[in-house]
């Protein structure tokens, strides 16, 4: 296959067939977002079912995600909940936690699912003032600029064991450009800040699939 990015989506589509059934819920959420103009850029399918399972490995009953958009990777995070499970969700624009909402409602999570409309950091902020229980799982992807802002204020409300999720970490390798763009400089700085806090045991994994050459880095919370 000379075209790589071909090949890549080919690979996701065959992987997403074989390995997580037909979801009306979750397709929905696909044509909800496009109907209301929303950009299509949610987790594939094959990484939201990743952010379920390590939910469900975490054994999470509290799940923080930064960047909401339209809902999808919110579904599959609190599908992973189990009923008395809690999700916070914090998205900057209210036009898509309007439809977040509805999808949520749609997908028949709605009643786990909290989404607080405002600027991230003001709205993390605001959760540490409460001194709310700690969050189990953290998934993080919203503006990228902020990814090294969003751990440090997360680390202050997890636990020994708490899973930290950063998506697009890798933005087509333009973390090793000598003078990345804002987004890739954020993405290389949230790496620098997982791999030098000594309170996080972290990787990081280069992905391809039809949304292009990425990554995301995984963390947890040491005990």
């Amino acid at each position: 296959m000379a075209n790589h990015d071909e090949a890549w989506g080919r690979v996701d589509e065959f992987l997403g067939a074989t390995l997580i059934p037909e979801d009306p819920a979750l397709a929905e959420v696909h044509r909800s977002n496009a109907r209301a103009g929303l950009p299509p850029i949610d987790v594939a399918p094959n990484q939201g079912k990743l952010l379920n399972l390590l939910a469900q490995l975490a054994g999470a009953r509290r799940v923080l995600e930064v960047g909401t958009l339209g809902g999808y990777s919110t579904i599959w995070l609190a599908r992973a909940l189990p009923p008395d499970g809690r999700l916070i969700t914090l998205e900057i624009d209210p036009r898509h936690a309007e439809v977040a909402r509805a999808n949520v409602d749609h997908a028949d999570v709605g009643e786990r699912v909290e989404i607080r409309v405002g600027a991230a950091l003001q709205s993390l902020a605001a959760l540490a003032d409460e001194n709310a229980e700690a969050f189990d799982l953290v998934f993080i992807d919203a503006d990228k600029q902020n990814n090294a802002a969003y751990v440090r204020a997360a680390l202050g409300m997890s636990h020994p064991g708490t899973v930290i999720v950063v998506d697009n970490v890798v933005r087509g390798g333009a973390i090793l450009d000598a003078q990345p763009d804002p987004t890739a400089a954020g993405s290389r700085e949230v790496l620098e800040l997982l791999g030098a806090e000594p309170s996080l045991d972290a990787t990081a994994l280069q992905t391809v699939g039809a949304k292009g050459w990425d990554g995301l880095a995984i963390a947890r919370v040491r005990g």
